[in-house]
């Protein structure tokens, strides 16, 4: 009964490997850039009417015709958002005149904090093209429903509190639709490369 077990073990991880290659067919692993997607559409993004950092209503159509480069996260977020908005920042100043064709735009998953104002300090950090977005809590939730965001708030000492996020830069098609994303750690450089090829 033990050999027959054991050799049953190679069959079962071929079927593993195979049903993991089906559920990530739609992209593929790229070594310090993530996973970018290859073929097949995958139903991330949607329509949003939110306000910008001038206190402006800015809708997903007013960027139709570019692309752009969506993350999500908070002001007060003490590491990785600053770093990723930086490196988005360096990475289209690496890019020449095709930095024109992208909007870099940055959502709040924090409404009750981020108000325009605060966002517009902050914004003005990382160069004038970003776009800084807020709303109200429910509109902020859709938005992070039809990207696929995680954020949750998490408790911390003397009655504050952070965010806890998943952190991905997602580049949205001319038409609205997904192009591509980054989720994990990425020079300006190699973004700015793999942009170029993408747009």
């Amino acid at each position: 009964m033990f050999k027959t077990k054991e050799a049953l073990i190679p069959y079962l991880l071929l079927v593993a490997a195979l049903a993991g290659g089906l559920l990530w067919h739609e992209s593929e692993m790229v070594p310090g850039i993530g996973r970018t997607i290859t073929s097949g559409r995958i139903a991330v993004g949607g329509p949003y009417a939110l306000t910008d950092q001038d206190g402006q209503p800015r809708t997903s159509t007013d960027f139709r015709g570019k692309y752009q480069m969506v993350y999500f996260g908070y002001t007060f977020c003490p590491d990785v958002c600053p770093t990723t908005l930086a490196v988005m920042s360096a990475a289209l100043d690496k890019m020449g005149i095709d930095q024109n064709r992208i909007v870099p735009v940055f959502i709040t998953i924090d409404p009750d904090r981020d108000t325009p104002a605060v966002l517009k300090k902050y914004m003005a950090a990382f160069g004038p093209r970003f776009v800084g977005l807020t709303g109200k809590p429910d509109e902020i939730a859709d938005v992070e429903k039809e990207f696929r965001v995680y954020a949750r708030k998490q408790p911390l000492a003397g009655g504050k509190y952070g965010m806890d996020h998943s952190s991905v830069i997602y580049l949205m098609g001319p038409d609205g639709k997904l192009v591509g994303f980054y989720d994990d750690p990425i020079s300006p450089e190699d973004l700015a490369k793999d942009l170029k090829k993408k747009i």
